[in-house]
Order: C-alpha cells, then structure tokens, then sequence
C-alpha cells in the first residue's frame, strides 16, 4: 500500500503503465479511500480474480483533502533518514520500448536505461516520486530497436524493502508467513544482497522472477546487522508514504492463529478496533503486513 496525494493523478500514472482499476473503496466515515489497481487483461495472470485474489496488485490509499494541500508531500521511502522502502516494480516486454512510452506521455525518470552502470533496468518516478522499477522479460540486447510495446503483457512483479538483518527477515517471511526463497543475487563488490520471495511451490533459489507476479524484494545492506542504532523507517510513522504489504490466505482466523503461537508482534490483532475483517503483524524491521480473507476460498467481506 502507498499512500498519495491526488489520486486521479496517481490511478492515471498507473493506468498509463498498463494497469486496470479493479477496485474502489470509500471509507467515507475515516475521510480516507483505497484504490486496487492490477493487470487486467486476458494476458494477465489473475484476469477478472475478485481483488484479494490476484497474484500481484496495487493499493493505493489518499485520505481526503490532501490534494489540496500545497504543502502536502509523501516519503518515498528512499531519502535520508527515512529510508526503508524502497519501490515497486513492473516487468515489460520490450523495455527500450516500454521507457520510451513512459517519457513520451511526459513522466519523470529517477534513472533512464543510458544512466549508470545498470543499463538492464531503469526506475520512472509516479506522481509523488515513488520509485517504479522497470525490468525486461526479455534480454535487453534482443530487444534494442524494437519500437513497440504491449501493456496488456506487463506484470506487477515486486515490491522492494530495505532490510537490517537478512537472517531476521528471511526466516520471518519463509518459516512464518510460508514464502519461499526464488532467487538471491549477491553483490559483494557493492556490498549488498537481493534476496526475491514469493509463493512459488517447489521453488529452490534458482527461479526466473521476471515473469511472475507478487514477489518480494528484500534488500540487505552489508553490516546493518551489526549497528544496534541501525533502524529503518516504516513509512507509517511521520513523514509517512509507504504503508504495507499483503497477503492472502485461505482462513484468516486459523492464519492468525498460528502467527500466535509462532510469537509475532502484532500492530493490530482480528479482534482489535472497528475492522475486524483483517489483522497486522510486524515483521523484524517494524513493516506492517496485512493479513486478509482470500474471498475466492471463504467469504468474509473483508471492506
């Protein structure tokens, strides 16, 4: 979840990149509303799955005025010091192409495919400078001086956290919330390492991610681990952004039955506040995952 400013700016960056607008929530007595935006097409992956059954999706949350507030501005997560997320990212059939589409329709770039030594990716900027990686289906080599690209085939693929302790994290997200670890890619000279995850069964490190959708990227930061200060921000406490991650299960109730007995900390439990439909557990950082109903597998009316 990503909290913004406008939101018809925000939906219209999005749907620019090929998403759909699959669901709408006003939660008219909070002030705020959520938008869930995901590939929709017969290319996607889940096309036409009610909202809290896709493989990947976005949700978008503004609470009510803000646009209209000049000095209203979000934490992308990626400035000093409050780091901690870091972006969300899309992959694209031709990404030469894909950028191309971006930069024509008049949107910003934190780093262009020509920028740096990392000429395979690149991250456009949405309206409140979020990050948004860009990378390719296909090898970047073969797809240079393809001049067309298709939306209806790009995939939301992950969402990047920054992370202190990697051990911490990768046994919370494996041994507690059942991910498997897809890939690793270690960067010893740049002294940091990705770490991808994602419900993929039978998965055994060595999976190609581009193609999927809903993967976690977890990045680690050689010797933050050491640093008993160390902290990243969690984009819910002030200047906030970035607000959770989500999973899905087939029953919440026994789901959150077993976080208990597996010691999480809770942000907020099912039987917590006015919405008892979905529950918050923190993972080794402070970041909030939400925990809802899979309404393909049991109705709950989660919103």
């Amino acid at each position: 979840m990503l909290r913004v400013k406008d939101p018809q700016r925000s939906v219209k960056f999005y749907e620019h990149l090929g998403m759909t607008l699959v669901e709408k929530f006003p939660i008219t007595e909070a002030n705020f509303t959520l938008y869930f935006l995901a590939y929709d097409s017969p290319n996607a992956l889940s096309p036409k799955a009610h909202w809290s059954d896709r493989q990947g999706i976005l949700e978008l949350t503004h609470n009510h005025g803000t646009e209209k507030d000049p000095s209203f501005a979000i934490a992308n997560g990626n400035t000093e010091p409050h780091r901690g997320f870091g972006h969300v990212c899309i992959s694209v059939d031709n990404i030469q192409a894909a950028c191309d589409r971006i930069s024509s329709a008049g949107y910003r770039f934190q780093k262009k495919l020509s920028d740096g030594r990392m000429r395979h990716v690149a991250f456009a900027l949405d309206p409140d400078d979020y990050w948004v990686e860009i990378i390719s289906d296909n090898k970047v080599e073969d797809t240079e001086g393809i001049t067309e690209t298709d939306p209806s085939t790009y995939r939301m693929n992950h969402t990047m956290l920054r992370v202190k302790d990697h051990e911490q994290s990768l046994r919370f997200y494996k041994d507690v919330l059942g991910m498997s670890l897809l890939r690793t890619s270690e960067k010893p000279s740049s002294k940091f390492n990705l770490y991808f995850l994602g419900y993929v069964p039978g998965a055994d490190n060595d999976v190609n991610t581009h193609q999927l959708e809903g993967v976690l990227e977890l990045t680690w930061n050689y010797g933050t681990e050491q640093d008993a200060a160390f902290k990243y921000h969690d984009g819910n406490a002030e200047p906030q952004g970035f607000g959770h991650i989500a999973i899905t299960v087939d029953d919440v109730d026994a789901a959150c039955e077993r976080f208990e007995e597996n010691g999480v900390r809770w942000k907020k439990r099912l039987t917590d506040g006015r919405m008892k439909n979905m529950a918050f557990v923190l993972d080794p950082d402070g970041y909030w995952v939400e925990v809802v109903q899979n309404e393909r597998i049991k109705k709950r009316n989660t919103l």
